[in-house]
């Protein structure tokens, strides 16, 4: 006797495991010290979340060009040279033009204090400085960067 088994019904939304976050971590320019980029993008691995780290020495353009490519939810930022008024509103703006604007755009480094208004105002949504805790970042990204795949 041949009996059909009907299919399990579908989870609901609501119990369905959200995706993981997915961050680009980068650091842009010419700066070489990516020790604290990679201690950020292992805290937020460990943390669950997909994490991709372009390396030393990239451009805006490629650093927008693989958070595309890899359907980020949030690209973070190391910058230890100076050059955060230049390249992180490049990446906020090169983001606008292929309107991807709801990926967040983070950053760290040494970034004065009279910086960061300019900087929020550009687009970056949160500056961490030498000190942050990789809890509090960890936290702040859970918190702000789930925006493309919300479950």
């Amino acid at each position: 006797m041949n009996s059909v088994v009907p299919p399990e019904p579908a989870q609901a939304a609501e119990e369905r495991p959200l995706p993981p976050i997915r961050v680009v971590v980068a650091k842009p320019g010419l700066d070489g010290h990516d020790r604290g980029a990679k201690v950020v993008a292992r805290a937020l691995r460990d943390a669950g979340m997909e994490v991709v780290y372009t390396g030393l020495h990239q451009t805006p353009e490629q650093i927008v060009a693989t958070a595309l490519a890899e359907d980020a939810d949030a690209i973070g930022l190391s910058v230890l040279s100076g050059a955060h008024m230049t390249v992180f509103p490049r990446v906020v703006e090169l983001l606008r033009e292929e309107e991807a604007e709801d990926i967040v755009v983070f950053g760290g480094g040494i970034i004065p204090e009279a910086d960061r208004g300019p900087l929020a105002e550009a687009g970056v949504a949160q500056i961490f400085t030498p000190g942050a805790t990789m809890a509090e970042i960890v936290a702040w990204v859970e918190a702000h960067c789930r925006t493309r795949h919300p479950g």
